[in-house]
């Protein structure tokens, strides 16, 4: 029952969907809907406010782009390869949201997060089986698991994981693991020692690694992280009694020197044995629970902020340790974007959330399967190993449906050919192993065509996409790049138009060189008369300077007064300035002419002139299109738009 309502409610939702959003207008026989004016209109009117005035003048705004649209369909942009790409790529992005269950993503956060707030301690015994074993492997890694369990309810635990473990590091901590906090372990593991009763030993947990039996010693509070600094001596059990001795003697006068005030990074770059971080003067940045062994993490917690420890002994050596400060968990709301992170590097977290969306399509879908393929494609699959002509030609004869969805109807021959494309093995195919990706991938890929038509919000940013970048491209040949290369047509524009551009100011326009003396100044000063200014550049790089002395700098320019004090006193007769003559070069040359209020031609206004001609050659592509393409505006509908 529930299920029919849902479906009744979106139907009617669906339903009250379409009758409002009517047509709006017609170009060229391209229907508009009101959803997407108004979405584009709500979206750039930052006065977020619609009277008649700003309506109207919207509205003509939105036909000229439109107009500039279908113009570029009609010039075939939108069959581009290049377009067909960024388009697609852009799907790409903005698809990925809705193609994943973020509620159970939600979920899944808040687990780890509720995990965070407590340590647990723990140990376990591992028994390995590959994450691919065959069927009689698993089972027996299994009832072995379960024999040890029996052993682990009467024996000490630390004893049986020494003696049966198959976690190497069991040899020297017989299975203890210390506390540990969420994502350190494997998800199974993690969810297993989050529920377990303390003190119980679990039944077989599954994990990539194998089977594993836990025992939860105690749950605490989370303890947060530390930030830390560290300086070690190394001594562990292969040195000699006299080395490990006086490894000892060094720690304590090390702590003696801490304690005459010597400064503690100074000391750990000067004698600590972990180069790592004496180069940072014994800085281990901030860790939690679960990074360091048990010894140090112990003792690191229990001191304060600023304090220092005694000398501490681990495996790896003895230790002197700072902390300069702690923090505790943060709220949920700071630590999601860190536990989505992490989330996107745990395999099984990420299987896990794949899987509940795929359940969802396939609920929604009515998806039904037919696994007796299966067995048919691995018996084709078996008998012609490696062979893959003979198996394309016995995919080829196989009738019927592996899978059907919504009203796709996926064959077991694409099925058998998607197995064989990902096969990259010498063994014979196990159709079994690709069958989860590929129902994973085909109800993705269906739903992902579907996104237009379940979310309209959706439908419009893919519709402003698909726009914006016709728009773009053909703006940039019809007026952008026009502007740029059509020199007589600016030129016109530029004489038609010269008023526009007369300065309020006189400019002079030229040359200014300096030379390092009169005799350069004569070459350089013929050479300005006869070269074009490139040209003339050229020049004195080739012929008067070389690569270890500058004999000679240029610049052009349009210079007013007051721009440059060279112009200011060669042309227009402000005091001489020594501090703008350079020693080097004391020479000044300046050839050139006085344009008094108006430009000589378009390119000495060249930015003002281009920037006209670009709205000049827009105007008239506008007016071009409206007589081109029929525009109907349908106003009752028009009339319904309100803020």
């Amino acid at each position: 029952m529930k299920k029919i309502l849902t479906f009744f409610a979106l139907f009617i939702s669906i339903q009250i969907f379409a009758q409002n959003d009517a047509v709006l207008m017609t170009i060229n026989g391209v229907e508009i809907k009101k959803s997407e004016f108004e979405y584009i209109y709500n979206k750039n009117n930052k006065n977020n406010t619609i009277d008649k005035k700003s309506l109207e003048e919207y509205l003509e705004m939105f036909i000229n782009f439109k107009l500039k649209v279908i113009e570029a369909e009609a010039q075939k942009f939108d069959t581009i390869a290049s377009f067909k790409r960024e388009l697609a790529s852009y799907r790409r992005q903005l698809a990925s949201p809705y193609l994943t269950d973020t509620e159970y993503e939600e979920q899944l956060y808040r687990e780890a997060y509720e995990h965070f707030s407590q340590d647990c301690e723990v140990s376990h015994v591992l028994i390995r089986v590959k994450n691919d074993a065959l069927p009689i492997d698993t089972l027996e890694a299994y009832n072995k698991a379960l024999e040890i369990r029996n052993r682990l309810l009467k024996e000490d635990f630390g004893k049986v994981a020494y003696e049966v473990s198959e976690d190497k590091s069991a040899k020297q901590n017989k299975g203890y693991i210390g506390y540990c906090t969420a994502m350190q372990v494997l998800w199974p593991f993690e969810k297993a020692m989050y529920t377990l009763p303390i003190n119980e030993i679990s039944m077989p947990v599954r994990t990539s690694l194998g089977y594993h039996l836990i025992k939860v010693h105690n749950r605490r509070p989370a303890i947060g992280q530390v930030h830390a600094y560290h300086i070690m001596k190394i001594c562990n059990d292969n040195m000699s009694a006299e080395e490990q001795k006086a490894a000892y003697e060094k720690i304590l006068k090390i702590k003696e020197r801490l304690n005459n005030g010597e400064d503690f990074s100074k000391l750990a770059k000067e004698t600590s044995d972990d180069k790592s971080t004496a180069v940072k003067g014994g800085d281990l940045s901030w860790f939690g629970v679960g990074r360091m062994v048990p010894p140090f993490e112990k003792a690191t917690f229990a001191l304060k902020e600023g304090e220092i420890s005694e000398p501490i002994k681990t495996n790896f050596g003895w230790h002197i340790i700072k902390v300069v400060e702690k923090r505790q968990v943060e709220p949920f709301e700071k630590k999601k974007a860190n536990i989505q992170k992490m989330m996107r590097y745990d395999n099984t977290r990420s299987h896990s959330a794949k899987k509940s969306f795929t359940n969802k399509l396939k609920k929604e879908y009515d998806y039904t399967e037919d696994l007796s393929y299966l067995d048919t494609l691995n018996t084709i699959f078996k008998k012609y190993p490696n062979d893959k002509e003979a198996i394309s030609l016995a995919l080829d004869q196989l009738k019927g449906n592996i899978i059907c969805f919504a009203d796709k109807k996926i064959s077991a021959i694409e099925f058998g050919f998607y197995c064989m494309l990902l096969n990259n093995d010498s063994v014979a195919i196990n159709s079994n192993d690709y069958f989860d990706s590929f129902v994973e991938l085909e109800l993705t890929k269906y739903e992902e065509t579907q996104l237009d038509k379940k979310y309209p919000e959706f439908a419009n940013l893919m519709q402003e996409y698909h726009d914006g970048i016709l728009l773009f491209n053909i703006s940039t040949k019809e007026v952008w790049e026009k502007a740029l290369t059509d020199t007589a047509g600016i030129t016109q524009f530029f004489n038609d138009n010269i008023s526009n551009y007369q300065w309020k100011e006189p400019r002079y326009k030229g040359i200014i060189a300096q030379c390092k003396d009169k005799k350069t100044a004569k070459k350089v000063k013929r050479k300005i008369k006869k070269l074009d200014y490139n040209s003339l550049k050229q020049y004195i790089a080739h012929d008067i300077n070389n690569d270890s002395t500058t004999n000679v700098t240029i610049e052009r320019g349009i210079w007013k007064e007051g721009d440059n004090k060279l112009i200011d006193q060669y042309v227009f007769n402000h005091k001489q300035d020594s501090t703008t003559i350079n020693e080097n070069l004391p020479i000044v040359v300046v050839i050139g002419k006085n344009l008094n209020l108006t430009p000589e031609v378009y390119t000495d206004v060249k930015g003002k002139v281009t920037a006209d001609y670009q709205q000049y050659l827009e105007a008239q592509w506008v007016e071009s299109l409206r007589k081109k393409y029929k525009i109907e505006i349908n106003k009752e509908v028009l009339s319904t738009i309100e803020p």
